[in-house]
C-alpha cells in the first residue's frame, strides 16, 4: 500500500481532529504533525485555528493533563514536568496552572515513597555510593535538589 503524500484541507482537518481527540495535544505537537503531513503554512494556520475554535486544542487543558499524568503515572517531580512542558513550548502561565493540579500532600508523599524505595534498592552499597545513586535517580525524575539533599542528610549507615 502506498503512503499518501498530500492531503486536502478537509482530510488533514479530520486527521488532526482525531489526533487531538485521542489524547490531549499542545500546539507544538500539532504543528509537528502538520509538517509530517506536508501541509503548507497557510493550511496549517487554518487547521490550527479550527482546532482551537472547536476546542480540540487547548494549551491550559494540555498542561494540566500532562502534569497530572506524568506525576501520577511516571512519578515525575515538578522540575522534570516543567522541563518537558517548556520543551513543548508551553507558556509559563499554563505551566503554573498545570502544576497546581498536583497537591502538596500527594507531592510530598510520592517523594518520600520513591526515596524510600530507591534507598531500599541500593542498600547493599557503601553509604557514599548509596547517596550518589539516590541523588542521580531522584534528579533524573525531576525532584528538587534541596528536598533530595535534606533527605540524604538524614541518611545514616
Amino acid at each position: 500500500m502506498l503512503k499518501k503524500n498530500s492531503f486536502t484541507l478537509e482530510e488533514a482537518q479530520k486527521k488532526l481532529e482525531h489526533y487531538c481527540a485521542y489524547q490531549e495535544r499542545c500546539h507544538y505537537e500539532v504543528e509537528q504533525k502538520l509538517r509530517e503531513l506536508n501541509m503548507i503554512s497557510s493550511a496549517q494556520e487554518i487547521i490550527i485555528t479550527k482546532l482551537l475554535e472547536e476546542n480540540y486544542l487547548n494549551e491550559t487543558r494540555f498542561s494540566q493533563s500532562f502534569a497530572r499524568g506524568k506525576f501520577r503515572i511516571k512519578k515525575w517531580g515538578k522540575e522534570r514536568i516543567i522541563r518537558e512542558l517548556k520543551a513543548r513550548k508551553i507558556s509559563d502561565y499554563n505551566i503554573k496552572k498545570g502544576l497546581r493540579e498536583i497537591s502538596d500532600e500527594d507531592y510530598s508523599e510520592t517523594f518520600y515513597t520513591l526515596f524510600e524505595k530507591r534507598k531500599a534498592s541500593v542498600g547493599h552499597y557503601p553509604l557514599y555510593e548509596r547517596k550518589r545513586k539516590i541523588l542521580d535517580y531522584m534528579i533524573y525524575r525531576g525532584w528538587e535538589k534541596e528536598k533530595i539533599y535534606a533527605s540524604l542528610n538524614d541518611l545514616k549507615t
